[in-house]
């Protein structure tokens, strides 16, 4: 058996007059030819067709090759089945094989191009092949454009990995590249030239590119941005893009809440997916840093995703570390991790407290970094210190956090002492906040050891609670008795100082209205002579005197109870009765102190009519 040549193919075809171009476009909507008996069938996947052999050979050099390479000069049967894009592809290059005029476009040029190379249908078997038009098109059409490139792209997804090995891929990819540099260069020369304020963000905007990305697989995405960011693009675009591609591939990225998608989670294939997401798109965020112009909303909705698929801890840690760097933007939903229930290692608790303790130390430590780095010192004390600032800020999140999870009623005491104790002293001017988390999580708890509930109630500082707190701190009798005095006795002492000051406050008001003529305006008051305004200090003064011997002989008299009090508490181990006994007296003391105080003004200064007593009595209640 020899070896077929084409002469001998062509020979072959009984009628070959009707191939010629005249004839073949006659037949240009009919397809395939039924004026001629066809002689070779060719198999692409489950799809056969009934063709003939010489416009085939004509066009095709695989088809050709294979004819020759037969061993059988009649052979009748071919099998394609490796066509790129199977046998819609291999239609429509059958099709311009007969003459028949077929539209390319952007859906279908990826796949005649790599069916064009698979057949080898190039200009070394026919003039105006099929893989020069596809080229022509993707030169003239598809590169020039942004969104043209990135939708070709897409159609190659199916035909990898034939689309790779010949370069489409990449010749794509770099098509983009080279355009959103441009983009980006032209717009900004536009904006200097005409000296106009940014516009809004590109990803309002329906037509903006960046959005088209978000049809692209998950490996073809990455390699197109890590490619624009090798060039140079800008990292708020680079943020956009991603923001975009995550609300379009993740479940519940941005939700508030993320138990009402757990359920999406519960397919393990599923699962997988969203994590190799999740952690890609962590890979591509820009550099980490304080001014990151990655929103921390994102961040965290990436870090709550990444919990639920159970992500690797290099994710979830770089995560966490963005976040602390950013920890005084945040808000109490930002740091409301949910823990994943799927794992079953954190006893049914809501909220992943250890994530949490990571993140507040990121904070805390951070400019210890970068103090080594800028030799830039603070002093942490100084209310005008940015350090202190952005401290402050955070401690009203995390009283606010702990206030939250206290409610927790599976939360280990534990975890929740570390949280307390986690800010150094200085990040609170009032302890309010903490006292109130505390508060509600001994009424939550009632059981806690009594070892645990010392330990926590050390963590609220009693000199800086307000007044109303501190009421409130003596009466409840969630807190233990050594806190109570405490109070009791920082609220002595803050009452000392009171008196000392309002003294103090008199002498120099009445300096000052002695010596007029040395206030801020320069001009003495005319209304009053000055005989009678010194003989009105002088009765004043004597009046004030007396109110203030007064006060100093209460006070005495609470001291000496106050010291009574306290050594009974020593002898008496059950305190329950004798500390309500307490309580009751010192706060009868207090009532009637301040009660009088109310009475006492200053030189010059107007009594409020609606001034509320400083100690009132209270019913005992949570302050939650």
């Amino acid at each position: 058996m020899g070896v077929a040549t084409v002469i001998e193919l062509r020979q072959s075809i009984s009628g070959k007059r009707s191939f010629r171009p005249s004839l073949s476009s006659r037949h240009a909507n009919e397809w395939p030819p039924t004026d001629v008996s066809s002689d070779l069938t060719v198999e692409v996947g489950t799809s056969s067709f009934a063709l003939h052999k010489f416009p085939l050979v004509s066009r095709s050099g695989k088809i050709r090759k294979l004819l020759s390479e037969a061993k059988d000069s009649k052979i009748t049967k071919l099998n394609l089945n490796g066509t790129p894009g199977g046998a819609q592809s291999f239609e429509l290059a059958a099709k311009f094989c007969y003459g028949v005029n077929i539209e390319i476009t952007l859906s279908n040029v990826a796949m005649l191009h790599c069916a064009s190379h698979y057949l080898l249908m190039t200009e070394e078997f026919s003039e105006k092949n099929l893989k020069s038009k596809t080229d022509i098109f993707l030169k003239e059409t598809v590169m020039p454009s942004i969104s043209n490139s990135i939708s070709v792209l897409h159609s190659c997804e199916l035909l990898l990995p034939t689309s790779e090995e010949i370069g489409l891929v990449n010749r794509l990819i770099n098509s983009i590249t080279t355009n959103v540099c441009k983009e980006q260069l032209s717009t900004g020369l536009s904006k200097l030239e005409q000296h106009s304020p940014l516009k809004p963000l590109e990803m309002n905007n329906p037509d903006w590119w960046g959005k088209s990305l978000s049809i692209l697989g998950l490996d073809l995405f990455q390699k197109v941005l890590s490619s624009v960011k090798s060039k140079g693009l800008k990292q708020e675009t680079v943020s956009r893009i991603l923001i975009n591609y995550a609300q379009c591939s993740l479940q519940g990225i941005m939700a508030k809440d993320l138990s009402s998608c757990k359920g999406s989670f519960s397919d393990a294939e599923t699962v997988k997916k969203q994590r190799l997401i999740v952690e890609t798109i962590v890979g591509l965020l820009p550099a980490q840093s304080r001014k990151s112009p990655v929103p921390l909303a994102f961040l965290s909705g990436l870090l709550k995703t990444a919990n639920m698929v159970s992500a690797s801890n290099i994710c979830k840690g770089d995560l966490e570390k963005r976040i602390g760097l950013q920890l005084d933007q945040a808000i109490l939903e930002d740091i409301l991790i949910p823990v994943n229930t799927q794992n079953g290692h954190h006893n049914h608790t809501l909220y992943d407290t250890d994530s949490v303790v990571r993140i507040f130390s990121i904070f805390l430590n951070f400019d210890e970094e970068e103090e080594d780095s800028n030799n830039v010192c603070y002093d942490f004390d100084s209310p005008r210190s940015p350090k202190q600032s952005l401290i402050l800020k955070v401690s009203k999140l995390m009283d606010s956090y702990l206030a939250e999870i206290a409610l927790d009623s599976n939360l280990m005491p534990s975890k929740f002492i570390s949280l307390t104790e986690l800010l150094p002293d200085h990040a609170r001017v009032v302890t309010d906040g903490l006292y109130r988390a505390v508060d509600i999580f001994l009424k939550v708890h009632p059981n806690i050891k009594e070892s645990e509930r010392y330990r926590l109630c050390k963590t609220i500082d009693c000199q800086k609670l307000s007044q109303d707190a501190c009421s409130h701190a003596a009466q409840n009798e969630r807190l233990p008795v050594q806190m109570a005095v405490q109070v009791l006795y920082f609220e002595q002492i803050r009452l000392r100082n009171a008196l000392n000051g309002t003294h103090d406050q008199f002498f120099l008001g009445l300096v000052n209205s002695q010596y007029p003529q040395r206030s801020g305006s320069g001009v003495g008051s005319g209304a009053i002579s000055p005989r009678d305004n010194y003989a009105s200090v002088r009765r004043e003064n004597r009046e004030l005197k007396l109110e203030v011997a007064r006060m100093r002989m209460r006070l005495t008299d609470l001291e000496k109870d106050h010291v009574s009090m306290k050594q009974e508490l020593v002898k008496a181990n059950p305190a329950n009765k004798l500390f309500k006994s307490f309580t009751k007296k010192l706060s009868s003391k207090f009532s009637s102190l301040f009660r009088m105080k109310s009475d006492v003004k200053p030189f010059g200064a107007k009594t409020a009519p609606d001034a509320k007593l400083l100690f009132q009595r209270r019913r005992r209640h949570s302050i939650s």
